[in-house]
Formats: C-alpha cells, structure tokens, sequence
C-alpha cells in the first residue's frame, strides 16, 4: 500500500473543476494501487502573527517568547478544508485521515510531518501566498525548501487557471 502526505495551503475546491486535481491525482493511483492518504491541513493567519518589535519587546519584559492565539474562524476554515480534502478522497476509494498543524511555516509544517514517517510522494496544494517575488527568485520560498528536502518525491499544484501537476526532477 502507497502512503501520500497531501498538504493544503489553500482550499481544494473551486467552482471551475468538478474535482479538483489532486484528487484526480490520487483516484488514478488508487486504480493502480491501494493508496493511503494523510491529509496535512495548514492554519493560516496573518492576524496571528506577532511582529518581531512586539517579540523582542514581550521577551524583555516577561522573559519568554510571546504567541498569539490563533483566532477561532481560522482553525475551523482549516478543519473545512481538512474534512472536504478527505471526504473527497474516501469518495475515490482511498483511505484518508486528516491533521491540523499549527505550524505556520510550510515547511516546517512538512519536515514536522514526515520526521519519522514514510511517504511514497508528498502532494502540495499552494497558492500565491507561498514566499515574497524576491524568495521565490533567490530560490528560498516554502516550495523550494521542501522541494530540497524531498526531491522527486515532490508533486506540487499551483493556484492557477488550469491546475497541472508540477513533478520535480
């Protein structure tokens, strides 16, 4: 049985595709061969995120590193995306679980997941928001680290028109 970390950056389904790609990804391998599915749901929120003045200031005053609690509405639009990403897979036949991280890095969401576990492919499902022009130039945005860290065993699917598959070499 193939094991598949499917991570959404973003919400799977759009008005255009009738199913999106990923899971048309994941149906054809499932004809090929069982497949098991991990679905890795990222919490986004700018909101939440302190900024830097504001840490150094909390460190000096309180001692520690302050977070911010991530809102309400933002965890359960992850936990939509989550539990629409694996009813469609179960619809296909694939068995599916799901997991929220609150690590709002991509990659360090990633490399948290795979640590010690083992994938045949991991599937990326991101939008524009993956790095700033200038790290997406110089080759150090989210989808570039991972892509260092994983290799051919990277499959990513841009925010796009037409999503297509994007396989690494």
């Amino acid at each position: 049985m193939r094991r598949y970390l499917l991570v959404l950056d973003r919400d799977l389904v759009t008005e255009d595709e009738p199913r999106p790609a990923p899971i048309s990804y994941l149906a054809a391998r499932q004809q090929q061969e069982p497949c098991q599915v991990v679905v890795l749901t990222v919490v986004r929120s700018r909101k939440a995120q302190v900024p830097a003045f504001m840490r150094l200031r909390m460190s000096n005053s309180i001692g520690r590193y302050g977070r911010a609690k991530l809102p309400a509405h933002d965890v359960k639009a992850a936990e939509h995306r989550m539990s629409s990403a694996v009813l469609q897979l179960e619809r296909v036949g694939c068995h599916a679980m799901g997991v929220i991280t609150r690590q709002r890095q991509l990659g360090l969401a990633v490399r948290g997941e795979i640590h010690g576990r083992h994938y045949d492919e991991v599937l990326l499902v991101t939008g524009q928001s993956s790095g700033t022009w200038l790290s997406r130039l110089v080759h150090l945005d989210p989808v570039h680290r991972v892509r260092l860290r994983l290799g051919h065993r990277l499959v990513v699917f841009p925010l796009s028109a037409a999503p297509q598959a994007v396989p690494v070499s």
